[in-house]
């Protein structure tokens, strides 16, 4: 099964979220964007998932789902998810984060970086 971007977002913008959406266009990804603020079942799984409202939080999802194809690394208690590359999910990453994340899931290639 083919694997796809959602992110998780919210409709005010924030600077992660224009850093996520800036690298995505450049590189051409698309991906599926959930609000979590008209969204209570997304705004749950962001909460469940990073412990805060963190976005964007963005999964690597079988085609179609909206959730994680494998359950992400945890993330002790408390700690903030910002920038954390927990396998199948990363939130609030820098450019630089976002770009070596897609690399590694093979969303785009390093020579892409360059």
């Amino acid at each position: 099964m083919s694997r796809e971007l959602v992110m998780y977002s919210r409709s005010l913008g924030c600077p992660f979220i224009t850093v996520a959406k800036q690298v995505l266009g450049d590189y051409g990804l698309s991906y599926r964007e959930i609000l979590i603020d008209q969204n209570e079942l997304a705004r749950q799984r962001v909460l469940q998932w990073t412990g805060f409202l963190s976005v964007p939080t963005l999964v690597i999802a079988d085609a179609g789902s909206d959730l994680p194809y494998r359950d992400p690394s945890p993330l002790p208690a408390g700690a903030s998810p910002r920038g954390i590359h927990r396998g199948s999910m990363i939130t609030e990453p820098s450019a630089e984060q976002l770009a070596a994340w897609l690399v590694e899931n093979g969303f785009i290639q390093e020579s892409d970086l360059e």
